[in-house]
């Protein structure tokens, strides 16, 4: 294991490569979920999808770049829809843009398990963590930018440090919200008022 960040070998341009590039991530996303991180194997992976494992490894060069790659995956609908709700200012006020965002991150962890196994899997070590730093601190940036418009008040580089805080705050309390015996609408309640709570303080505060 090294410090650098871990990303696929190479990312396929041709469609008959996409398609196994995408099918070895579903096929490690189901396995992950089923064995869990310390049993996850890419001879497993190459088997269940069918493929030699030499073409796993042209992409992959280990495990641990296949969960923070699926970790990125994760981070791709959030965008989508953090883009979308911005399409919509200034119509909307934050309080409604965050009841909505969480709304849609809430179903993503409810309809897909695999998003809290991958989440538990890029803690595990040094390097997938720092990896996963990045996807987060990539996604605040979108998250900063939305909240421009909405917090006027608040300088740019505290906006930034408040978007990375809500970004890890959201990503830690979803998961605590799909743990065995937990209620996930009330975890998801209390996840929109701290971060309500968070947001409005932080404003206040910059004026």
């Amino acid at each position: 294991m090294t410090t650098q960040i871990l990303e696929p070998r190479k990312r396929p341009t041709q469609e008959r490569s996409k398609v196994k590039f995408d099918h070895l991530l579903q096929v490690s996303r189901d396995l992950l979920l089923e064995t869990g991180f310390e049993s996850f194997t890419c001879e497993e992976v190459a088997q269940r999808a069918g493929l030699p494992i030499g073409t796993l490894y042209q992409f992959f060069a280990n495990k641990y770049v296949i969960v923070c790659e699926l970790d990125r995956q994760n981070a791709v609908a959030i965008a989508s829809e953090l883009d979308k709700l911005a399409s919509e200012l200034p119509t909307l006020d934050w309080l409604v843009l965050l009841d909505r965002l969480v709304d849609h991150m809430s179903q993503l962890w409810i309809n897909d398990p695999s998003r809290s196994a991958v989440w538990y899997a890029v803690q595990s070590t040094p390097v997938t963590r720092a990896t996963a730093e990045i996807t987060e601190r990539e996604l605040a940036a979108r998250v900063a930018h939305v909240l421009a418009p909405l917090t006027p008040g608040t300088p740019r580089d505290r906006r930034k440090i408040m978007a990375e805080v809500l970004v890890h705050m959201a990503y830690s309390m979803l998961n605590f919200s799909v743990r065995d015996l937990q209620e996930h609408d009330e975890a998801i309640t209390e996840l929109k008022r701290l971060l309500a709570s968070y947001l409005l303080a932080a404003e206040a505060g910059a004026t």
